[in-house]
Order: C-alpha cells, then structure tokens, then sequence
C-alpha cells in the first residue's frame, strides 16, 4: 500500500507538473494572441487608410482623363482653327499667322506637360496599389495563421478545462468518500457513547439495588443475632436443669454459678477476640485516613469524615482500656474459706479461673502499656461479676458496631470510588461527545464552503467560455469584411 501511494504521489507531482506547464503554455498563447490582435488591428487601420487613399486617387485619376480628353478637344479645335486660319490667310493675307499660333502652340506645350505629368502620376499609383494588394495578402496570411493558432490554443484550453475538471472531480470524489467514512465512524462512536451512557445508568441502578440489598442483610443479620442469643439462653437454662436432675445435692451446680463461670471464660475469649478486631479496626481506620488526607491532597477535603473517625478512635481506645485495665478485686478475691469441702473446691475453682482471667488482663496491659492496678480488696465477688457482665456486654456491642461499621466504612468508600470512576468516564465521554459534535460541525461548514467555490468555479468557467466565443466570432467578422470588401473591388 506504501509503495502505491508513493507511485500515486509520483503520478499527482507529474500531473501537477503537467498542468502548471499547460498553465504557462495557456499564458503565453494569451499573450500571443493579444499582440496578434494588436498587429491584426493595426494592419486594418493601414488598409483603411490605404483604401482612401486609393479612393481619392482613382478620382484623380478620372479628372485627369477627363481633363486629357478635354484637352485632346481643344487641341483638335485648335488645330480645326488653325487650318481655317491657314484657309483663310490663302484667302486673305491680310491677317499674320505667327500671332494666332504662338499662344496656341504655348497651351499646346502646356497640355502635353500636364498630361505627362499625369501619366507619371498614375504608374505611381499603380505601383503604390500594386504594393498595397501584396501588403493585404500578406496580412491575410498572418490572419489565416493567426487564426489557425487561435483554433489550436481554444482545443488546448479545452483539454486543460477537461483535465482540471476530471481532476477536480477525482478529489472531490476522494474528499466525499473520505468525509463518509469519517462520518460512519462519528455515528458508530455516539452509538457507542449511548451505550456507555446507558450502560453507565443500569449501573447506578444496580448500586442502588446494591446498597438496599445490603441494608436488608444487615437488618436480617440483626435479627438473627438476636435470635441466636435468646435460643442460647434458653439452651443454658435446660442443660443446667438436666444437669441438676441426675446429680447429688451437693454435686449440683447453682445456675448462677454456672452463668458467672461461663461470663468468665466469654470475657477471655472475648478479650482475645477484641484484640484482633481491634487490630484489624485500627488498621481499616489508618487506610481510611490515609485515604481522607489523599483526597484532601486532590482538592476535595472531607474534615468531618476525619475528625469522625478521630472521634471513633478515641471513644474506641478508651473503651479498649476501661475493659482491659485490670481491678483490684481480681487481685483481692482470694478467700481462705475452711468451713468445709465445698466451699473450698469453690475456692480452687475461683482461683483457677482468675489465675486465666489474670494472664490475659497482663496480656492487655503489655500491650496498652497502661500499668495502673487499684488494690481495692473490700468489693465483693457478686458485685464484681455483675459489674464485669456488664462491661464485657457493652465491650461486646462496641465491638459488634464496630466491626459493622468498618465493612460499612469499606463498602461506602469502594462504592464512592466506583462512583467517581463512573463520573470521571461519563465526563469523558461527554467531553468526546462534545469534541465529536465539533467536528461534526467543522465537516458541515468545509463542505458548504466548497460547494460555494464549486459554484464560483462554474461562474467562472462559463463567463470564460462565453468571453473566448465572443472573441472567436470577432476575427470571423472581420475576415468576412474583408472577403466582402475585395470581391466589391473586383467587381
């Protein structure tokens, strides 16, 4: 493809070389042509004058022979008279002769002088129309070849005519088909602009779906949290009546006991659970920051958001070291009761169970760095039970709300990233739409505008076409005169 669109290249180089020497040919046999009709009107006005002066001549020429036949009379009257003169001096010598012919015989002499002078004149005359006729036929030759150029020039203008327009009609052509296929491409990118668009608005749809189909799971999950919890107590409430019913009185475990001991081992397990979500809650609050300073750094600031999650954090971290911190009833608790086995198994039970409750209240405490321990061995071991179920239940629903809230916090930043995606590709798309309905514009105006030189093109070429007839026509005039004029003169 490369090597023909050099050799079509090639072959419009030629082409244009072609038609810029036909241009200068087309000049110069313009000009041509121009002094030709100069020499052309020149030569006539010579004829012209030429044919007075014939004119005028001829008519002097009839009043010389007029005068030489008028002359040739008198000279036979005078010589009529003069033989009656010599009749009558034989008849009477009365009367001299000389005196009657001397001023004859002078008019006589001066006669013969103009008549000579006459005929001189008229071989002049002669010569001069003899020149005059070899003059005029010359300048009909040049006429001739003059107009056999002119015929040959119009020809050569017509083929430049026929090629220019062939031409022009080749890179009309080539223009056309190349403006339709740019118009193709300018309706197959809106259909796909249109498409994005609507694909762009199914997809917000579906966000919206999304987000409410999520509200819902949340509330279902509530709900069977919920559930869960209360078919959990009632489950604790039959084991302990079953476990009761088979045991001796004084093996059987007291609800209440059972309810703390089991408070105990959650409040462990939750303290390890609360350890690792809080780890995981930091290190979703720092991404979320991160992300707020970037987007502050980009120019859309968010300072309630941040001084939200400050807050978050803050309440979050205090609660962390209201149920970490260790109490001095966990380290008072120990009572030597000898009263009797139970009660001493009791003990042994309690002080295993804080023994676990201690290691991970040192676990926390290493790792909030706060090492601040209240002895305060007067509380009592109920108290410190209900007042630890609570804090492990409102550490619980922290800890619950907060991890809903992170995925929440997850979900609304992923989804605003989505969304900004699609506003940034939508604002794309509208710019390229834009940028598309411009140059869907700019085609427009260029094809009026050549449709309007294409139409003074053709005015042009016609008031030429009509301007080269009208000077063909005018030598053909003059020929005609011409012809007319000579055949009158040889008639």
């Amino acid at each position: 493809m490369q090597n023909l669109l050099k050799e079509k290249d090639r072959e419009l180089g030629f082409a244009h070389s072609e038609i810029k020497a036909m241009k200068g040919a087309d000049v110069l046999k313009e000009k041509t042509l121009g002094e030709m009709g100069n020499i052309i009107e020149k030569l006539e006005n010579k004829i012209r004058n030429m044919e007075n002066l014939l004119e005028q001549k001829n008519l002097d020429i009839k009043k010389l022979v007029t005068e030489k036949k008028e002359a040739v009379a008198a000279q036979f009257a005078a010589e009529a008279t003069l033989r009656r003169v010599y009749a009558n001096q034989k008849d009477d010598d009365s009367v001299p002769i000389e005196s009657i012919i001397a001023p004859l015989e002078a008019d006589i002499r001066m006669y013969k002088h103009e008549i000579a002078v006459l005929q001189e004149d008229k071989k002049t005359l002669e010569r001069h129309t003899k020149s005059k006729e070899a003059a005029l036929l010359e300048a009909e030759r040049i006429l001739r070849s003059a107009l056999e150029r002119a015929l040959i020039v119009e020809e050569v203008q017509n083929q430049n005519i026929e090629l220019r327009r062939r031409e022009e009609n080749k890179i009309l052509e080539k223009t056309n088909r190349q403006k339709v296929l740019e118009v193709e491409k300018l309706s197959e990118t809106i259909k796909e602009l249109e498409e994005a668009i609507l694909a762009g608005g199914a997809a917000a749809n579906a966000i919206r779906d999304f987000k409410r189909q999520i509200s819902e799971l949340q509330e279902e999950k509530r709900m069977l949290e919920r559930e869960l919890a209360r078919a959990n107590v009632s489950a604790n409430r039959v084991a302990t009546t079953v476990a009761n019913e088979w045991k001796d009185e004084k093996d059987k475990v007291m609800p209440a006991e059972m309810q703390r001991l089991r408070d105990k081992l959650a409040i462990s397990e939750r303290t390890a659970k609360s350890e690792a979500q809080l780890k995981e809650k930091v290190k979703l609050r720092l991404k979320t920051l991160e992300d707020g300073l970037k987007q502050t750094t980009c120019g859309s600031p968010r300072v309630e958001k941040s001084t939200h999650l400050f807050g978050i954090l803050s309440s979050n971290g205090g609660r962390k070291r209201s149920t970490s911190q260790p109490r001095g009833s966990s380290l008072s608790s120990r009572k030597p009761d000898v009263e009797s086995e139970t009660k001493h198994n009791k003990s042994l039970v309690r002080q295993g169970l804080w023994a676990s409750r201690s290691k991970v209240v040192d676990r926390d405490e290493k790792e909030n760095n706060e090492m601040i321990v209240d002895n305060t061995s007067a509380l009592k071991f109920d108290r410190f039970t209900d007042e630890d179920r609570k804090t492990t239940k409102s550490f619980a629903d922290d800890v619950v709300s907060g991890f809903l809230y992170d995925k929440l916090q997850k979900e609304v930043i992923s989804l605003r990233k989505f969304c900004e995606m699609k506003d940034s590709s939508l604002n794309a798309k509208d710019e390229e739409n834009k940028v598309l309905m411009k140059k869907v514009e700019n085609l427009v105006k260029a094809l009026e505008i050549e449709s309007k030189k294409w139409k003074r093109e053709a005015a042009t070429r016609d008031k030429n076409l009509t301007s080269i007839k009208t000077d063909e026509q005018k030598p053909v005039c003059n020929l005609n005169s011409s012809k007319s004029f000579r055949t009158a003169k040889a008639t």
